[in-house]
């Protein structure tokens, strides 16, 4: 005789199943999917020019309302000045006090180039006016604007779909755990910040070792697309858009694939947080499409309301814009006006000098300078080879962003996290991802470009 409990649970399995797998989820996720993929991924051509939409979008606008743009750009940063001190964060740890100073440092910086007051070597076109017009209002833009769009790449399933597809690769390449693949995605294409606060949760929660949460920090947390998009532009590379972006995030995890076999993330710690037990995953077995499949049938079916997930996703784009503005203008000014106006990194560049040489790129000594200077903000090595060969263009793109950490914002995050790595570990992880990337990149540029 049936057991009528068994068959009630049954009964509701099933309907919470067909409820997960509604039409409306499967919509939704296909939709809002498509949508982000068209938006970031599919370039078209609008006025004689060739790149993505998010990219046109931004152009339109500031074209549009070119005297608007710059006011909304000075009250971002603003913001980002004020923003530590109503947090009460300013004061938590050295860190904290001295961007937060440099923060108050850069709104004064750009109200003084936005009312056109400042000294001559300010307002020396190539280094205020460079950085107000042509980086901090396009990527004000940008960035909160793409943060909406990633609501509809990231939040309805797109992401789970890829972390199960990707988890048989993860262990024996990275040395991750497979639910670490929804993390670096995530990391890469929403926000090293976004990356961070999943991590350092995952981390706390016994999810990760210290070790696989250093891997991921340091190895998968780089800029945004938004921020890609801006290097692309400011270098000329939109008409190769998709070939960037891909070599971009080939060369960053394979870079990543190296450096945990080799100091110091080979000798970190396995232990988990606070010495606790951990959590080690359960590989999955079987049908992986269909697992994904779940998973993303599951996250469309959690996702929060439409409104919601764009509000949600637009606030983090201005709170991460808020505090990334003020910093170019005062870590990516100091950073310019030192190559500008003083040798320190000529000299520093002769450290990258032999390895540019012996690759035989174009410039090797500027190379070799832009990849020194992209410590103090991942900006500033694209400002030094605007008109620079393709293949330097190209390389120093990529570079740029695969080496991961500088001091202007990348680096106070990963310190702000509970993973126990020190500047010495990163500086030293920065100096081995610069290397590498410049070895692994320079053949693809000189074979396709």
């Amino acid at each position: 005789m049936p057991n009528p409990q068994s068959t009630n649970v049954e009964t509701s399995s099933e309907i919470q199943r067909q409820k997960v797998y509604s039409i409306s989820n499967v919509l939704k996720f296909l939709f809002f999917s498509s949508i982000g993929i068209f938006v970031f991924f599919i370039p078209i051509t609008l006025n004689g020019t060739s790149s993505i939409p998010l990219d046109h979008i931004v152009t339109w606008l500031n074209t549009t309302f070119p005297s608007v743009t710059p006011i909304y750009a000075l009250l971002v940063i603003l913001g980002g000045a004020i923003y530590p001190f109503v947090t009460k964060t300013w004061n938590k740890n050295p860190f904290n006090i001295v961007f937060s100073i440099l923060k108050v440092l850069g709104f004064v910086v750009g109200l003084i180039i936005y009312l056109k007051v400042g000294p001559s070597w300010l307002m020396n076109p190539n280094i205020g006016p460079f950085l107000f017009d042509l980086l901090v209002v396009p990527v004000g833009i940008m960035v909160p604007l793409g943060g909406v769009f990633l609501a509809l790449l990231v939040g309805y399933g797109l992401l789970d779909f890829m972390g199960v597809i990707c988890q048989k690769i993860m262990r024996p390449i990275w040395k991750t755990p497979g639910r670490s693949a929804v993390d670096a995605l995530a990391s890469f294409v929403a926000s090293f910040a976004v990356g961070l606060l999943i991590t350092n949760r995952e981390f706390k929660k016994g999810n990760y070792t210290i070790k696989e949460a250093a891997i991921i920090a340091t190895g998968f947390s780089t800029v945004t697309v938004s921020f890609m998009i801006v290097v692309s532009k400011t270098l000329g590379l939109m008409g190769m858009w998709n070939f960037y972006f891909w070599v971009t995030l080939l060369v960053t995890f394979a870079i990543t694939a190296i450096s945990v076999r080799i100091r110091p993330i080979s000798k970190m710690s396995d232990d988990y947080y606070n010495g606790q037990k951990g959590n080690p995953e359960e590989t999955v077995k079987g049908n992986y499409i269909q697992k994904a499949w779940e998973n993303a049938m599951n996250a469309a079916e959690n996702a929060p309301s439409f409104g919601k997930n764009i509000w949600d996703n637009l606030r983090d784009g201005l709170v991460m814009t808020m505090g990334i503005l003020p910093s170019i203008l005062s870590v990516g000014l100091i950073g310019l006006l030192l190559a500008e106006y003083t040798p320190i990194f000529d000299y520093l560049g002769y450290i990258f000098y032999p390895i540019t040489a012996l690759l035989q790129l174009p410039d090797p000594l500027l190379v070799g300078k832009a990849s020194a200077i992209g410590i103090t903000e991942m900006f500033l090595p694209a400002l030094l080879v605007v008109k620079s060969a393709m293949v330097t263009k190209f390389v120093v793109a990529v570079t740029c962003v695969s080496s991961i950490m500088f001091f202007s914002a990348s680096i106070p995050c990963i310190l702000s996290t509970d993973i126990p790595i020190t500047i010495r570990q990163l500086v030293i992880l920065w100096f081995q991802r610069t290397v590498l990337s410049l070895i692994i990149t320079t053949p693809i540029a000189f074979l396709f470009l």
